[in-house]
């Protein structure tokens, strides 16, 4: 009888693996692609570096979508989608855009993603290990009104640091007049791509969509600038920590809300309340109300007091004691800015106040976490 023998599934490779090989990155399963999660210098120094210069990320395994109206109207496209998220679409001038949420019907969060206006279309950005339920989701409720588009021919990198601008500006004369959320198409060394400043390190900074095959092209000419070191998921990660940015799949997904994950900033005045476009999102009902009401728990910083890092899934309590936990850590790690172990996770808002005092369980061991604002570094936008 025949014995069968299951294979790994075969990793997806970026436009950029062979460079992330030949510079020597140490590579990973990351959402279904090989990806360098360092190179030689390791993650503290890349991620300084990034903090002090400038860093270049590889974010191709996420999901690029263009939302095209069959009307012609870009307006269209922005109403049809404001059904799924609870953000104001219609407001995002061309050339501009914003963060979004992707909501179910209990107000969790199926994603969070960039919305972007490119004067006849919207481009959306999502993340890596969601976009082929994202596509799915918009083909199922906007398809009637728009065309859904996925550029699966596009690497996507981010150009993170004080000293972006100034990179940038080398092959793209243009960069330095943008402003923080602008996005558009800009030419880089020639090659037409769509370029955002923005980016998830707290750091000023570009995300840059480049045709795949002018990819490794691009993205040389920038690492040729010494301001430039490559930059792992490993500094990534360390990198948004400290930022007080959210990983979806870890500080946020569909049990958490954006009132619980502390995100109700990005719900505009336009989506609350009793007017013409408030409400009509999934979850409408139970996101308004903890608007108006409140949360009964919140995502909040945690700076462990002592020097041992405390990770994902470690259990919150309200005391040295107690038996039962109140919370969870959703992200923790190591801040190099810092030099010191920060982290975030969910606690009853009646022990969310900054100030307060909790415990986390750690190998048996009750260790106290004061909680804390965030970031923990300050962000660094061009406003």
């Amino acid at each position: 009888m025949a014995t069968h023998v299951s294979e790994a599934p075969t990793l997806q490779r970026t436009p950029l693996h062979a460079l992330h090989l030949a510079r020597g990155g140490k590579m990973a399963p990351f959402a279904g692609y090989d990806m360098p999660v360092q190179y030689a210098p390791g993650v503290l120094k890349e991620h300084l570096h990034t903090r002090a210069a400038a860093g270049l990320f590889d974010v191709s395994h996420m999901g690029q979508i263009a939302l095209r109206p069959k009307s012609g109207k870009v307006e269209d496209a922005a109403l049809a989608l404001e059904r799924l998220v609870p953000q104001d679409i219609v407001a995002i001038a061309p050339g501009r855009q914003r963060y979004a949420l992707f909501t179910n019907a209990s107000g969790g969060l199926l994603d969070d993603l960039m919305v972007a206006n490119f004067g006849d279309h919207l481009f959306l950005v999502v993340n890596g290990a969601c976009k082929v339920a994202d596509e799915a989701h918009l083909r199922k409720h906007l398809a009637d009104t728009c065309s859904i588009d996925v550029l699966a021919d596009r690497a996507l990198v981010a150009l993170q640091g004080p000293k972006a601008a100034s990179v940038l500006a080398r092959v793209c004369p243009e960069a330095p007049g943008m402003k923080f959320m602008d996005a558009g198409s800009q030419q880089i060394d020639g090659v037409s791509c769509f370029v955002s400043r923005s980016g998830y390190t707290g750091e000023d900074g570009f995300e840059i969509s480049i045709p795949a095959a002018q990819a490794e092209a691009v993205v040389s000419a920038l690492l040729d600038d010494p301001d430039v070191m490559p930059i792992g998921l490993g500094a990534r990660d360390s990198l948004r920590l400290e930022a007080g940015l959210c990983l979806y799949g870890h500080d946020i997904d569909t049990t958490t809300t954006p009132v619980e994950a502390a995100l109700e900033w990005s719900v505009q005045k336009s989506r609350r309340g009793v007017g013409a476009r408030a409400g009509g999102f999934p979850g409408a009902d139970v996101i308004l109300f903890q608007l108006e009401q409140g949360a009964a728990r919140r995502r909040v910083g945690l700076l462990p007091e002592g020097r041992a890092p405390v990770r994902q899934g470690a259990p919150l309590f309200a005391d040295a004691n107690s038996a039962d936990p109140i919370g969870a850590v959703t992200s923790g790690g190591f801040a190099p800015s810092l030099n010191a172990p920060v982290a975030m996770g969910y606690l009853p808002t009646t022990h969310a106040a900054v100030g307060g005092l909790v415990f986390a369980d750690v190998r048996g061991q009750r260790l106290p976490l004061r909680v804390s604002a965030m970031p923990f570094v300050p962000h660094n936008y061009k406003r």
